[in-house]
């Protein structure tokens, strides 16, 4: 039953999550003008032209990954921002961070799961890329992968919380708020005991 509630609730945890990363990569490609910031090889050339949103639908379509993949790359982005404080966000590189943030946690959570090349094709990359991807986000997280049940709880709680909140999140004030500095933290320190929802700075 816990299973099957999951999987219903995974679409409206995507546009969630597609929403928080929308706001966090617009307002970094505000702080681009003031602000530097490190050109890594999740970036490209151009903004990509499918929405966030839409990427991520895709992601879920074809990857056939479990929903809790899905909380985990979400922590695993948090992990990620918070280690790379000079690698924000932003259009050009969320796309990217996202199909590898994806594939790393269908690895590492789930039995069966699709090559990097299908996942490339899913991104609309080159495997070659993918692989180059994988291996930085994986440096990038110091290879912390590990998820504790209370970690993937308080995500989901998170998450759940502002889904039925439908909240409309103001910029200075959500947990996202990327303005302040470079930092991004996506939900609050995993470290702490008393969970408290911390500021994000992206």
């Amino acid at each position: 039953m816990a299973e099957l509630e999951s999987t219903k609730m995974m679409p409206k945890s995507i546009t969630f999550l597609s929403s928080l990363l929308q706001r966090v990569a617009d307002s970094n490609d505000l702080n681009r003008e003031f602000q530097p910031q490190k050109i890594s090889v999740f970036h490209g050339l151009t903004r990509p032209t499918i929405s966030i949103q839409s990427y991520l639908e895709r992601i879920f379509k074809y990857a056939n990954c479990s929903p809790s993949c899905f909380v985990v790359a979400y922590v695993y982005l948090d992990r990620f921002a918070q280690r790379q404080p000079s690698l924000p966000i932003n259009s050009l590189n969320v796309h990217r961070l996202l199909i590898t943030s994806v594939l790393v946690s269908a690895k590492f959570m789930d039995d069966m799961y699709y090559n990097n090349a299908y996942y490339a094709r899913v991104g609309g990359i080159s495997t070659i890329e993918m692989n180059y991807l994988e291996v930085d986000f994986l440096f990038g997280l110091g290879f912390n992968l590990n998820v504790t049940p209370n970690t993937f709880h308080n995500y989901c709680s998170y998450l759940q919380r502002e889904m039925m909140q439908q909240p409309s999140l103001n910029l200075a004030e959500s947990s996202l708020n990327l303005g302040r500095s470079l930092k991004v933290h996506l939900c609050f320190n995993e470290d702490e005991t008393s969970h408290q929802q911390k500021q994000l700075a992206v």
